[in-house]
């Protein structure tokens, strides 16, 4: 079962097929939610599949964590990472931007609390004729910390506290705007129900 998101696709609750979303070609796909909220786990389903044409790679998924740990190899291990988060944070968003300006579909792995990441990814893709979509995965807070320990990784305290209220506000928003957002051109929301049946995605070829 297929479906092209357009809008607000709520799909909370709802238990059914396997699905696939379907998105335009060149699509910036932002998975968001809590941590422990299975982003991860859901990314790696969807990036080993995830274009309508048969011989095409599998769509990248950009993560921070690859960036902090790349970091974390070099430097000494008595050397904080609150020392070097910038450096780990601008080598994340040399990739952002080198990815979509390359043109290709790929996946971005998200907290979701910062709005000007969104506004900033919307308005480079734009640049290359392209859209931002949004997966955001909508469970408690309860749900997330009993991911994290069954993951055996921890988001400290503070952290998780600041996702959570970012978190809050995109939902009042999207509660509060009918739906939708200004820099995605669609919002698809999963809860722990929902997020087991998408199965994949998929992007429209480049007519280029």
């Amino acid at each position: 079962m297929a479906t092209t998101p357009q809008g607000l696709t709520d799909l909370r609750g709802q238990e059914g097929p396997p699905l696939t979303l379907s998105y335009p070609p060149g699509t910036v796909l932002i998975v968001s939610g809590l941590p422990g909220s299975g982003k991860s786990t859901l990314l790696r389903r969807l990036t080993t599949a995830g274009t309508a044409a048969p011989a095409a790679p599998a769509v990248p998924a950009v993560d921070p964590r690859t960036s902090h740990e790349a970091c974390e190899a070099v430097m000494p291990t008595w050397l904080p990472y609150a020392v070097y988060r910038p450096w780990a944070r601008a080598k994340h968003f040399r990739r952002l931007r080198a990815e979509v300006r390359g043109g290709r579909p790929f996946l971005v792995h998200d907290c979701g609390s910062r709005a000007w990441m969104r506004r900033w990814l919307a308005r480079e893709a734009a640049r290359q004729g392209h859209e931002l979509h949004l997966i955001l995965l909508d469970v408690t807070a309860t749900e997330a910390l009993a991911g994290q320990e069954a993951r055996g990784r921890w988001a400290p305290r503070r952290v998780f506290d600041k996702h959570r209220r970012g978190l809050d506000r995109l939902l009042g928003e999207l509660s509060g705007a009918g739906g939708s957002l200004p820099e995605a051109a669609s919002v698809v929301l999963l809860d722990r129900v929902s997020r087991e049946r998408v199965a994949a995605v998929e992007f429209a070829p480049d007519a280029g």
